[in-house]
């Protein structure tokens, strides 16, 4: 048994990086938060062209049709380079919760867009918020309500912490499907969308230990590099062995999709992908001073992305709870075996 990426998953993640490095992503970032989404978009369909936003669409409806690890491998990268737009929902949630339903109609009127960039997708959750990210910019915005799905009217802009997540309050407009399926598919896309989340924020994290240590390493004071300082090292050490610890949890979510312990195996890499891109955010922060506030230093990108992510699907404490919650009927069940 192999517990490693096989060479073609490193390769492709590999273009993936070199991709968004070409890109200009921080230019991206700032005319995407500023409301001039053109580079954004450009860079989408670069993305499509290589695949990545088909990777969780089935060939009959124009894409790769890939596994789940693939997708974790395709997100680490975008939260490594702070990607703007609704990435998570266009290339993960949504096609999960469409390829989900019993009628195949909006599957197969959307997905095709999505997969070769033509059109972008957002969703809102009910039960989680109400909002949809850059509702203003996705050709396709839907709202999910318990068993019910609809297309959406987006309302007011709500603000966040990371000014290219726009966040806007929607509404309910065009039946797309109902009934108890419908609710099954939601839990569906919320876990692939969380599962896509931690791979982000995992990738979010390694950016900023890579921009902090070559940071430390030509900021001097008192004659020589900061990261000769013991301090520094324990606090780069530390937000290491966490983004370490937290990336086998992130593949054994991605493994057991298909499982029973999905829900728990989900949530368990949100966490610990979502306390060591915080790590991360803190040391970056501390190491850099003051000149980390800045807007325009590119640290500040990542810094209000992890901030944002950390939430954006399920709060620290709801997976918690549903960590404890599943090993307690684990243990029950044991029990009663």
């Amino acid at each position: 048994m192999r517990f490693a990426l096989s060479p073609e998953q490193l390769d492709f993640g590999t273009s993936v990086r070199k991709l968004l490095d070409a890109g200009r992503t921080p230019a991206a970032v700032r005319g995407w938060a500023a409301g001039d989404p053109r580079q954004g978009r450009a860079l989408v369909r670069q993305l499509a062209g290589a695949g990545v936003l088909g990777l969780a669409v089935a060939d009959e409806h124009g894409g790769v049709g890939a596994e789940p690890i693939d997708l974790v491998v395709a997100f680490i990268e975008l939260g490594r380079a702070a990607a703007p737009g609704p990435l998570v929902e266009t290339a993960a949630a949504i096609p999960a919760l469409l390829q989900a339903l019993p009628d195949a109609e909006p599957a197969a009127r959307w997905l095709p867009g999505f997969a070769e960039g033509a059109a972008m997708g957002t969703i809102a959750f009910a039960d989680h918020g109400g909002v949809a990210l850059d509702a203003d910019s996705a050709e396709v915005v839907l709202i999910a309500d318990g068993a019910r799905l609809h297309t959406a009217q987006r309302a007011g802009l709500v603000r966040s912490v990371d000014p290219a997540r726009r966040l806007f309050a929607v509404s309910a407009d065009e039946a797309v499907a109902e009934g108890p399926e419908v609710a099954a598919a939601v839990a569906t896309a919320l876990d692939t969308g969380a599962l896509a989340c931690a791979a982000q924020l995992l990738g979010a994290g390694r950016a900023l230990l890579d921009a902090t240590t070559g940071y430390a390493k030509q900021r001097k004071q008192f004659g020589k590099p900061i990261g000769e300082f013991q301090a520094v090292k324990q606090k780069l050490a530390d937000v290491l062995i966490g983004l370490d610890l937290a990336e086998p949890l992130l593949y054994r979510a991605a493994l057991t999709m298909g499982e029973p312990t999905r829900g728990r195996d989900v949530s368990a890499a949100v966490v610990a992908c979502g306390d060591a891109a915080y790590r991360a955010a803190r040391a970056a922060l501390q190491v850099h001073g003051a000149i980390g506030y800045t807007a325009e230093y590119d640290l500040s990108l990542w810094l209000t992305k992890v901030t944002a992510l950390r939430s954006a699907w399920g709060t620290a404490d709801f997976h918690r709870a549903r960590i404890a919650a599943a090993l307690r009927d684990e243990a029950d069940s044991r029990g009663t075996a």
